[in-house]
């Protein structure tokens, strides 16, 4: 013999061996039993996903996916059925992945969450707004609605509330006691 043979080759003929031969030599790390059974069963595979998908880069994507699924993980085959018949299964299952488009993991979470829930304190604002409070606070001027809003639902001191709205901080203070009589006298 001239050339030197290893492994599967020098102990099997290809025609000799059985595709279920080769994914148990497969599952015994055997490269070329692999390659045996992808030189066997690539031509079909390639011309039937060709018929399903006009995308011949997706094509070899789904076949190359489907022969390291069968390095990977050759006891996926159970020993029962034709070979070809789980190799199909694996290259129709990688092409579908392929031509499906998936969502990220935050999108799917937040479809399986619905609507978005109000806050507790987004609650009680709503509730507020359509009471005789609500009614109350809408009624006032926008300088005092503005100085409440700031101290009292935004919960500012004094002092940020006067750098957020800049006027001096006395300011908000006359403007916060104006507002707590006219709401006072609204609501009597």
């Amino acid at each position: 013999m001239g050339t030197e043979e290893t492994g599967w080759e020098s102990r099997h003929a290809p025609e000799e061996s059985s595709d279920a031969d080769l994914v148990r030599a497969v599952g015994a790390g055997d490269r070329a039993a692999l390659r045996e059974l992808f030189q066997r069963h690539e031509p079909w595979l390639a011309t039937r996903l060709g018929r399903r998908c006009a995308d011949p880069a997706m094509v070899d994507t789904a076949i190359q996916e489907t022969f390291l699924t069968v390095w990977r993980k050759p006891s996926g085959w159970r020993g029962e059925g034709e070979v070809a018949a789980w190799l199909w299964g694996i290259a129709v299952r990688s092409l579908l992945h392929q031509l499906r488009p998936r969502a990220s993991v935050v999108d799917r979470l937040r479809g399986l969450r619905g609507s978005p829930m109000a806050s507790a304190e987004e609650e009680v604002l709503a509730r507020v707004e359509h009471s005789d409070v609500g009614l109350a606070f809408a009624r006032l001027s926008p300088e005092l609605q503005a100085v409440v809003q700031a101290t009292v639902l935004d919960g500012l001191t004094t002092r940020e509330a006067a750098a957020l709205l800049g006027i001096p901080s006395g300011t908000v203070k006359s403007r916060m006691s104006r507002a707590r009589s006219e709401l006072r006298e609204a609501m009597l």
